[in-house]
């Protein structure tokens, strides 16, 4: 059998990443099951696997194969100098899918400040069930706003961006080319755009309100050079899923983001 073709290799270059692709993951276990729930209008998330642990849906699987077939259709000085990925299931088995394995010598980490929002006590529960079973934390979380609330036992909004902070001075270093991936989670993504663009609060939850992350699109961000802000120059993109022919899916509570596993 034929090998897959490898990318052209190409010298890398440090100085830090000028351009970075953010990739959510495809659709997951949890996602599917989430949604079912809401619509059923249930309290619980039927999901037994921890969060960490839950793997892509076959339709996740087809997503991540058309991020990989977008991938290789780019130009060989623009494919990633470097990978970084969150450790959760979903996320790696997406990273894993896209490069092919491929190619040699590209520089790829797993890291925890990219793992999705911890929601402490409420974990599996349903819009439905944290009004139901913890109308206290309901009735906190609406007074504090969804960005400062922070779930006992979880993680608020900007607790996430607080270590993206910390993230995003790794893409300075000198050992880092000048186009990176980062594969996920809508949040982790939604909160990468506030920090590297300098986004308010209200700019940050009117783009969540607005236009959630679909599963497996792609977000571009650029900047000038190290130093210099970050621009957005594409979001939530997913024409190469329709270009492949795999399913569009969304997964996500614009109502109430906080619930809604990803």
């Amino acid at each position: 059998m034929a090998s897959d073709p490898q990318p052209p290799q190409r010298e890398r270059t440090g100085g830090g990443a000028t351009s970075v692709l953010l990739v959510r993951h495809g659709e997951s276990a949890a996602n599917v099951a989430a949604t079912a729930a809401e619509v059923a209008g249930a309290e619980m998330i039927d999901m037994p696997l921890r969060d960490a642990d839950v793997p892509l849906t076959d339709t996740g699987t087809d997503q991540a194969l058309a991020i990989r077939h977008w991938l290789d259709a780019r130009p060989a000085a623009e494919y990633p100098d470097s990978v970084w990925v969150s450790p959760y299931l979903r996320a790696a088995e997406t990273a894993r899918i896209a490069l092919g394995g491929r190619p040699n010598g590209i520089r790829r980490v797993h890291d925890e400040r990219l793992r999705d929002r911890e929601l402490g006590v409420l974990d599996l529960l349903t819009t439905r069930g944290v009004q139901a079973r913890l109308p206290g934390e309901a009735a906190r979380r609406e007074r504090l706003g969804r960005f400062y609330y922070r779930p006992p036992g979880g993680e608020s909004w900007a607790d996430v961006a607080l270590r993206l902070r910390s993230f995003l001075t790794e893409l300075d270093a000198d050992s880092v080319g000048p186009s990176a991936l980062v594969v996920s989670h809508d949040a982790v993504i939604l909160l990468l755009r506030m920090v590297g663009e300098g986004l308010t609060e209200s700019e940050t939850l009117h783009l969540a309100q607005t236009e959630p992350l679909l599963n497996a699109s792609i977000t571009t961000l650029a900047r000038d050079g190290r130093g210099s802000p970050w621009r957005v120059r594409t979001y939530n993109d997913v024409s190469h899923l329709v270009v492949a022919g795999a399913t569009v899916t969304a997964h996500t509570s614009a109502e109430d983001a906080d619930v809604s596993p990803d």
